[in-house]
C-alpha cells in the first residue's frame, strides 16, 4: 500500500514552516524526512508526533494511495 504526504507539504507551505523546522521541533532524523520525502513508510509514532505538533488530524497530513 503506498502513502502520499502531499497534504503535508501543503500544510507546511501554508503556515510558511521549512521542513529543516519541523523536523527539529517534532525531533525526527534526517533519514525519517528523506522518507516522508519519497512518500514511504514512516511509523506512527512518528506521524503522531507531527500532527501534535501541527495540531492536525492524520488525515491532514497523509493519504493511501490505491
Amino acid at each position: 500500500m503506498k502513502v502520499s504526504y502531499n497534504k503535508l507539504w501543503k500544510l507546511l507551505i501554508d503556515r510558511k514552516m521549512s521542513t529543516a523546522a519541523l523536523r527539529k521541533q517534532v525531533g525526527i532524523a534526517p533519514n525519517t524526512l528523506t522518507k516522508l520525502r519519497h512518500d514511504e513508510a514512516v511509523t506512527l509514532d512518528v506521524l503522531g508526533r507531527i500532527c501534535e505538533e501541527l495540531g492536525v488530524n492524520i488525515g491532514d497530513i497523509m493519504d493511501f494511495v490505491y
